[in-house]
């Protein structure tokens, strides 16, 4: 099997834990695992493996011009976009999740002509239109009565924040990730992430009854901190380095599917007819906004 040929089984290795870990984390909350206190086994366990596995990469030290940055990344990326997501994920329900998870794309469009005066074109517009109208759909229109999911217009707007917090968070890690190794930069955020977390996730981590959580339970957590924190990011960075950047980003089509096929097939979701509009519009819109323009001839 050829780099290339591993390289695009790491992308869809990645995307599909990121599609699955909507259900299975889903099935967990609240009853044994409150969101927060799952951020806190997830931010801890992520910096334990990522600071072990940091002694294969270079040894780095952090410029001190550049901890202000790595601070705001670590807030972005471990803290609000993890804390905003698994709420989010407590009071919604898995396939709206996966739907607008997908937005980051069009999120990221939208900042860098704000923050880096990127030129918007016709098709990138009407594919931020489009995801921000499937969005809202989703939104306003995608309420349910469902026990497990109490507030799904809130949820679905937690999503929004967790996209856009990371959308903002890839925009301003990407001068650090030039400069520093991925280990280092991974070891180091994880660490203030823990930090950042501990006093808003530490009541809800210390109210899991571990003598009364289910064998499965301990699966999910596992799967959570290893595949879904750890796993996805190395598949990511292996296959960046056989593929090209648009080909890993394409594999976001795919994480919906996934994600609305795995919470169908066990049961744990079903399909109207406001989802299956808003994840076209969704779909399509960020198609259109990655969508790269024709070279001038």
């Amino acid at each position: 099997m050829n780099k290339r040929t591993l390289a695009l089984l790491a992308a869809l290795g990645a995307t599909t834990i990121y599609g699955i870990n909507h259900t299975l984390a889903k099935g967990l909350m609240p009853t044994y695992v409150k969101p927060f206190g799952f951020i806190m086994l997830r931010v801890v366990g992520a910096a334990i493996l990522f600071w072990g596995i940091s002694f294969f990469g270079p040894k780095e030290k952090i410029e001190r011009k550049d901890w202000g940055r790595l601070l705001i990344c670590a807030l972005l990326g471990m803290s609000i976009n993890m804390l905003s997501f698994f709420k989010g994920l407590q009071l919604s329900t898995p396939i709206n999740s996966s739907v607008l998870i997908t937005v980051t794309p069009i999120i990221v469009v939208a900042l860098s002509a704000i923050l880096l005066r990127e030129r918007i074109t016709m098709n990138k517009g009407m594919g931020i239109l489009l995801g921000f109208v499937g969005a809202v759909t989703l939104i306003l229109f995608g309420a349910e009565l469902r026990q497990d999911a109490p507030n799904i217009p809130i949820g679905n707007l937690l999503f929004i924040v967790n996209a856009t917090t990371y959308g903002t968070y890839l925009i301003l890690v990407k001068k650090l990730i030039e400069k520093y190794h991925p280990f280092t930069l991974m070891k180091w955020m994880f660490t203030l992430g823990v930090i950042i977390n501990f006093p808003i996730t530490l009541p809800e981590f210390l109210e899991i009854e571990w003598s009364t959580l289910p064998l499965w339970g301990y699966g999910t957590i596992a799967f959570v901190v290893i595949g879904t924190t750890f796993l996805t990011y190395l598949f990511n960075v292996y296959a960046l380095t056989q593929l090209r950047a648009s080909t890993v980003g394409a594999f976001v089509y795919l994480q919906p599917l996934l994600g609305i096929l795995f919470a169908l097939f066990s049961g744990k979701d079903s399909l109207t007819m406001v989802k299956v509009l808003a994840t076209v519009l969704v779909l399509l819109g960020v198609y259109l906004a990655s969508r790269k323009p024709k070279p001038a001839p």
